[in-house]
């Protein structure tokens, strides 16, 4: 998806930690807050950002195509907690020896994928999801300019198929991008969110 030269482990590293973050930021009374994800509030979403933790985890260590790894926690009385677990789970698991060099079984993709491309998904949908947690509390995204350019490159190769694209799907369809638009409000408008309607500090 990117350049094989690039660090995507450690740029995943830093969307990840930066999820984590704004995660954190939540108070016991936000977590019944809409989001950008329709039909999710924020404690779903941070439900379904654990699932996706965890299914990652596991792919990397070859066991991706065991359903029960991608499900949503039951139990979600502390999603911050379960969310900074989750994720440090899926960084281990990406920062293992030889991980890059072996085949992710993606589900929800429908099929595997080499190592690298994998984290690169993995890395986009946390700079989303980052966002998407920012955008629902109103709190300021940090990333990195390097981050947010690579982003941006892996959000440019999504295919555009229906298969990647139709509801309930991996990605919503995109967005048109207005000139002059910056690397993130593009890779949001490229993956389907709309940035003007959920403003963050700058």
């Amino acid at each position: 998806m990117t350049a094989t030269g690039t660090d995507i482990v450690g740029l995943d590293r830093i969307a990840v930690n930066e999820a984590v973050r704004v995660v954190d930021l939540a108070k016991d009374s936000d977590w019944q807050r809409d989001t950008p994800c329709a039909g999710w509030d924020l404690r779903r979403l941070v439900a379904h950002m654990t699932a996706q933790h965890r299914g990652f985890a596991a792919a990397a260590r070859g066991v991706g195509q065991e359903a029960a790894h991608w499900r949503e926690p039951q139990d979600m009385s502390e999603p911050a907690r379960t969310h900074r677990e989750a994720a440090a789970e899926a960084l281990a698991a990406f920062a293992e020896p030889g991980a890059l060099e072996r085949e992710f079984a993606l589900p929800e993709l429908g099929r595997s994928f080499p190592g690298f491309q994998a984290v690169a998904f993995h890395f986009v949908d946390y700079v989303v999801h980052a966002w998407d947690v920012a955008a629902a509390l109103g709190v300021r995204l940090d990333l990195t300019d390097e981050a947010l350019g690579a982003a941006l490159a892996v959000a440019r190769l999504v295919p555009a198929d229906a298969e990647y694209r139709a509801p309930g799907s991996a990605f919503a369809p995109a967005l048109e991008v207005p000139e002059d638009t910056g690397p993130l409000e593009e890779t949001l408008r490229l993956l389907g969110r709309s940035p003007e309607a959920w403003p963050t500090p700058a």
